[in-house]
């Protein structure tokens, strides 16, 4: 075969193409991002991890590799706590790096992770700052909520009603003055003083079966509700079950992650996309 490589992963069920790229060769259009992650037209995914060398891409990082993150709509994004787990993965089972504790570069600053012997990664998130509140509007209803960034936008809402009848098809309102260039949209029922349940709507990608930066954020606003801005919480969301630790000034997200496929991309279709 002659083509591009790629791999399929994904952490809980938030799923990514992986492209090699170790010397920042590839030209990474919006428009080949959007086909690639295309579920008919493509191969399908939440997003695409592209593998590159910081040095590459002239990043000031002390990792020696940089998630190049792009949604499935083509726009650059700053982090991924999922996508940073699957990337781990595929640096260590490919043999890119050899220990099991590193740095990882992305857009939103370094991220110290480890990958444990059961092939689950932990994630130092740094900090998930409160940064006020806000208002968001799914089918008519409005939901109050707590806007959190966690190297990128979140607004949190806690529902009394179960999250699985919320119809999050398409792209809840929000305010956009607030959050001008998008925000990522958690809704949560609390279960207990240390477990919660999660759906969310992705900006640039719409609703998914997980979002790593998200389940930080949930219990991050969770924490903050209840009068504090410390504590450990297990989050359920539709692909599966993540932990998550918040301390002052840093916070860590441990959950699976998969490669599930790899192969090569047709050059000639990848050029017709350029």
């Amino acid at each position: 075969m002659g083509g591009i490589e790629f791999l399929k992963g994904h952490g809980t069920q938030n799923d990514f193409v992986l492209l090699p790229d170790p010397d920042g060769r590839l030209e990474l259009t919006e428009a080949r991002v959007a086909a690639l992650c295309d579920r008919q037209r493509g191969l399908g995914a939440d997003g695409v991890l592209r593998v590159v060398r910081s040095a590459a891409l002239g990043a000031e990082s002390e990792g020696e590799w940089f998630m190049d993150y792009r949604n499935a709509d083509g726009s650059i994004a700053e982090m991924c706590g999922n996508g940073v787990r699957v990337f781990v993965r595929h640096l260590v089972d490919s043999g890119l790096v050899s220990e099991r504790g590193f740095v990882i570069g992305t857009r939103a600053g370094d991220r110290p992770v480890r990958m444990h012997a059961d092939g689950s990664v932990t994630v130092q998130m740094g900090p998930a700052t409160i940064t006020g509140t806000s208002v968001t509007v799914v089918a008519g209803k409005p939901f109050s909520g707590v806007a959190v960034n966690v190297g990128n936008p979140h607004l949190v809402s806690v529902v009394d009603d179960d999250v699985d009848v919320l119809d999050l098809r398409d792209q809840p309102d929000f305010d956009s003055d607030v959050f001008p260039d998008g925000v990522n949209l958690e809704f949560i029922n609390l279960l207990g003083d240390d477990a919660l349940k999660m759906r969310v709507h992705e900006r640039g990608v719409g609703e998914t079966r997980s979002c790593g930066t998200g389940t930080v954020a949930a219990v991050a606003a969770a924490l903050h509700l209840a009068g504090t801005d410390t504590g450990e919480a297990t989050v359920d969301i539709p692909g599966g079950r993540v932990v998550v630790e918040v301390r002052r000034g840093g916070s860590t997200l441990t959950g699976p992650a998969e490669i599930v496929a790899r192969g090569e991309l047709d050059e000639t279709w990848w050029d017709g996309l350029g």
